[in-house]
Parts: structure tokens; sequence; C-alpha cells
């Protein structure tokens, strides 16, 4: 990308900027989004949570109370690395608007913001994978003990 001093920056060339910084905005909103995803099955769990220790003690509820604990660890890291996509994301988009002063040094910090936006989604893809598993999985058992059981010891 040619550097564009600010003396000679154009209408043209500052609407060049402007589209370049809208790919990464948009991954930006996409993030926002996950984000409220996150937020949304992290309050489902605490409200299980907060449900099941008001219940008399038993190894079902024990069990029930250690994997909502997993499932909140891995929305705790979906979060994060949400989070940090997010910024990397932002230091993006700084990139592309101050890339005017060292052409250089502002490509080479946009493909590190952006990547880094990439694999950190990614992995908070990854997490918020692994905990939808492990409450599916959830479900299943519970399912499965009420069928063979006749009543839900298991919730």
């Amino acid at each position: 990308m040619e550097s564009l001093g600010m003396n000679s920056m154009t209408l043209e060339s500052a609407a060049h900027v402007v589209q370049l910084a809208l790919t990464p905005v948009f991954l930006l909103s996409g993030i926002a989004a996950l984000l409220n995803v996150f937020a949304t099955r992290l309050g489902r769990v605490a409200d299980q949570t907060h449900r099941l220790t008001g219940e008399a003690k038993s190894p079902a509820r024990d069990r029930r109370l250690q994997l909502l604990r997993a499932r909140s660890n891995c929305l705790d890291w979906a979060v994060v690395l949400a989070a940090l996509g997010g910024a990397a994301t932002c230091g993006a988009v700084l990139t592309l608007f101050l890339g005017e002063i060292r052409a250089q040094a502002a490509a080479a910090t946009l493909f590190a913001c952006f990547g880094g936006a990439i694999v950190l989604t990614t992995f908070a893809l990854g997490a918020f994978v692994i905990e939808m598993l492990m409450a599916a999985s959830s479900i299943r058992r519970i399912v499965d003990w009420t069928t063979r059981n006749g009543h839900n010891e298991l919730d």
C-alpha cells in the first residue's frame, strides 16, 4: 500500500482507506455477536448453577455442578479469546488509519493484528464448540437417566 502523507490525502485515497477498514469492522461485528452468544450461554450456566446450589447435596447434583463448572471454564476461554480477537481487529483497523506514518511497519502490524484476530476467534469458536458438546452430552445423560428410571435425579 502506498504511503499517502496527510498533505497529499485526497478524497479517493481517504475513501480507499475507509474501504480497506470495512473488512476488519465486519469481523468485529461478528465477534461482537459471538460475545453476545457466549454471554447468553454463561447466563444459562449461572442460572442452572444457582438452582442446583439450593438443592440437597447428592452425588448427581455434584456431578451436574462439576459439569457446569467445566462449561463455564470453556465459556470463559471463549469470551477471553473472542475479546482478544476483537482487540486485534481494532488494532488492524487502527493500523490502516495510522498506516500513513510508515507503510512497511504498518503492513506488518496489519498482518499481525488481522491474522491474530482470525486465530483468536478460531480458538474462541473451538472453546464454544467444546462447551456446546458438553451441554448436549449432559442433556443426553439426563434423558437417558430419566428414560431408564422414570424420574429425573440428575437435574
